[in-house]
């Protein structure tokens, strides 16, 4: 197993991100029921008879060292969805930041900006990654959006990338931030989490 990088908990004062546990299960349901995210085609989101199997893969993966999985709290200790480091590149320094949902009660506040600054914040300065990539379905404008909205580039589009579990192709646009860009990401990141909404 590999012990980059380890579990840890970030914190913020808008969010925590918690090593994902197996007593996280009900915690996680009520969070995607807030939404029935599942439902939606272009993204893959755990259903509430799902979660348990979800939470296995992932821990599984992170045994295997190519993930490295949270939960996401609010500050009131609300759990409100997961997110990971994954596709972990340990010798090149490089992880992808995915396999993330979110209640749809948090969506689009500083809550996702909050746990984005923090994943990031952790991946280089702590981790001294090099780069760090997301990706997502070419049709999941929101996700695209807010990707943008973090300071990331569009690195390119892999055509027919992935077959979606309802047999539909995905097109995955790939983004990503580098560490020259970390300064001025960050920057923008904590001006957005200082504006008044």
């Amino acid at each position: 197993m590999s012990t980059w990088p380890a579990p840890v908990t970030l914190t913020h004062p808008l969010a925590r991100l918690e090593p994902l546990l197996p007593e996280h299960h009900d915690a996680l349901v009520a969070a995607a029921q807030d939404g029935e995210l599942w439902r939606l085609w272009y993204t893959v989101v755990p259903s509430p008879e799902g979660m348990r199997a979800e939470i296995q893969r992932r821990l599984d993966l992170q045994a295997k060292g190519s993930m490295l999985p949270f939960v996401s709290v609010d500050a009131g200790g609300t759990v409100r969805g997961m997110t990971t480091y994954m596709n972990i590149d340990a010798a090149n320094r490089r992880v992808e930041i995915g396999s993330t949902w979110t209640a749809a009660s948090v969506q689009r506040s500083g809550f996702n900006t909050a746990c984005k600054l923090m994943l990031l914040q952790h991946a280089f300065e702590t981790l001294g990654c090099i780069a760090v990539e997301f990706r997502t379905h070419f049709f999941n404008q929101q996700s695209r959006r807010a990707i943008e909205r973090l300071g990331a580039k569009l690195d390119g589009v892999l055509r027919h990338h992935q077959k979606l579990p309802d047999g539909s192709l995905r097109d995955t646009c790939v983004y990503s931030v580098i560490a020259p860009d970390w300064p001025a990401v960050k920057a923008h990141l904590q001006w957005q989490l200082d504006r008044p909404r």
